[in-house]
């Protein structure tokens, strides 16, 4: 097996995590840019004349400017083979956000400088930190007016319970940003606006023991706080550990602009040296190794009529080890059967470029034809294990679906169940009720207009939406010790069942939770589900 090893330590598999706006589609492009895989980096607002942004191909992605669902991008750079998972960044994202996470090996978390840690920021953030992955930080939009240095870290610190070690250091931000002082190098690095879109650009680098040098480039004052800053750094600061980054519990911190392409490369650079090679993984017989073992992968998204054309579903999978061969047969092991992946591609956005190999650390997609559900295993036909079930992660909005035409139903269930089958939302149903009384749960509000978008223009199906006020779930862990219809509850509690038929809690307020498990003893309940 160790004849793919090179191939496998070639590869960088990561996530890219932010709050709305914090420049996370711009950072993805302009890492493409370096990488040569893009000539021209794309705009990501939502005009029509705009070219869009790689990464975006959905059509309610293009009209509203926004990443809605993850993309995959691979590129090449500096000998390195990397895979980008660009997440949405929107508020109202999806639960296919928390999901992508879980096939990335370290995260890429870009913070606005002007507003530090955001809301959506802290919940990805606890996704790493439940995975234990290292965590590398681009705090964005120096360009801009940012906040204090120090008060941006101790942010950071404080909101994400995680330590910070700048690499860089900013001096100056907005108009009087002039470029970032490097902590390795021990040299001031100028700033150079380059043309939006390209990655041309010169920026000097001047030693900061050469004084007269350092202070006719950047001036008397900021000369002097610089030197005052790096002092206190170096005085207080976390020391750099490399140790403590692949554990996620200390964060690498650099500062630039992604729309100016300021700083980017050196982040680059930065996070490839650190960043490790696929990890083995953990499945029902132990850890499997990513150069030690044959293929084996498993199944983190389906994404359903990506080619209108074709009405096509497919499935993403993560390669954890090995080599893919498009040739080989392989056993789905939920499914026990042995087959070949049909058309297996790399997709880049909305393009795609069929496969005849592939490595540990590569995602790939292959048709599904209706047999893949999320966190399936595959393996080779001589063996058979499991990988970690993938969390269902809870909900936090949820309505009342109803079809508007009745004579559709055929329709209306296929594509609420197809929809629901790539984890855009959760369906649930009253516990003695049939699939005419159907609860959706998101973990984002605008999942509720995909939904309707989406059954409107793939399955010709128009519905109507009542909000319902629940804003928590729990899944029966102890289902099979639990009477479900003498369970005492609450008045604000609603008993549903998911399509597996597993029985979960809705409540409208948060201590109707600890009051129904105070009521029931012996009831355990838990946020998390399984697929």
């Amino acid at each position: 097996m160790s004849q793919y090893t090179e191939e496998i330590n070639r590869r960088r598999t990561f996530a890219i995590i932010s709050h709305p706006d914090a420049g996370k589609t711009t950072l993805t492009e302009k890492f493409l840019l370096y990488g040569g895989a893009i000539n021209l980096a794309g705009s990501v607002k939502g005009k029509a004349t705009a070219r869009h942004a790689v990464s975006d191909w959905m059509e309610i992605e293009k009209e509203r400017g926004i990443s809605v669902t993850s993309s995959v991008l691979q590129f090449e750079y500096g000998g390195y083979c990397i895979n980008i998972l660009d997440t949405p960044g929107h508020q109202d994202f999806s639960e296919d956000t928390y999901r992508t996470l879980m096939a990335a090996d370290s995260a890429v978390m870009v913070i606005d400088a002007s507003k530090g840690v955001e809301a959506q920021t802290r919940k990805l953030f606890k996704v790493c930190v439940m995975r234990k992955i290292p965590i590398f930080t681009f705090i964005n939009k120096m360009d801009r007016d940012a906040g204090d240095t120090f008060d941006l870290l101790d942010n950071i610190e404080k909101e994400l319970g995680i330590a910070t070690c700048p690499l860089n250091w900013p001096i100056g931000s907005g108009k009087g940003f002039q470029g970032v002082y490097d902590r390795e190098t021990k040299c001031v690095l100028s700033y150079a606006d380059t043309e939006k879109g390209t990655k041309e650009g010169t920026a000097t680098q001047i030693p900061v023991e050469e004084d007269g040098r350092l202070r006719e480039a950047i001036g008397q004052e900021a000369a002097d706080k610089l030197l005052e800053e790096i002092d206190l750094l170096d005085g207080a600061g976390a020391a750099f550990d490399l140790e403590l980054v692949r554990k996620g519990e200390l964060t690498p911190v650099c500062f630039g602009s992604a729309l100016t392409n300021f700083g980017v490369e050196i982040f680059l650079q930065h996070f490839l040296a650190m960043a490790t090679s696929p990890l083995p993984r953990k499945a029902d017989i132990g850890l499997i190794d990513p150069a030690e073992n044959d293929f084996s992968a498993f199944v983190f998204k389906i994404q359903a009529n990506m080619n209108k054309a074709h009405r096509d579903r497919v499935a993403f999978m993560r390669i954890c080890s090995g080599r893919f061969d498009a040739q080989m047969e392989v056993r789905h092991v939920q499914g026990n059967k042995v087959l070949r992946l049909s058309q297996p591609q790399q997709i880049m956005a909305d393009e795609r470029r069929i496969l005849s190999e592939a490595y540990a650390g590569d995602i790939i997609g292959v048709f599904d034809p209706g047999i893949f559900s999320i966190g399936d295993t595959l393996c080779m036909p001589k063996e058979k294990f499991q990988y970690e079930g993938i969390p269902t992660f809870a909900p936090e909005h949820f309505a009342r679906v109803r079809q508007i035409d009745t004579m559709k139903r055929k329709q209306f269930v296929k594509g609420i169940q197809q929809i629901a089958q790539e984890g855009a939302i959760q369906i649930f149903q009253e516990i003695n009720a049939g699939m005419e009384e159907i609860i959706v749960g998101v973990v984002g509000v605008l999942q509720f207009d995909v939904l309707k978008y989406r059954l409107e223009n793939e399955y010709n199906v128009e519905i109507r939406l009542e909000n319902l006020p629940y804003g928590h779930i729990r899944w029966i862990e102890n289902k099979d010790q639990v009477d479900l219809e003498h369970l005492a509850g609450t008045s604000d509690m609603k008993k549903v069942k998911d399509m597996k038929g597993n029985p979960l809690l809705l409540f409208v307020n948060p201590w109707s939770v600890g009051m129904t498990l105070e009521r029931n003893k012996g009831l355990v309940l838990t946020e998390f589900g399984r697929n």
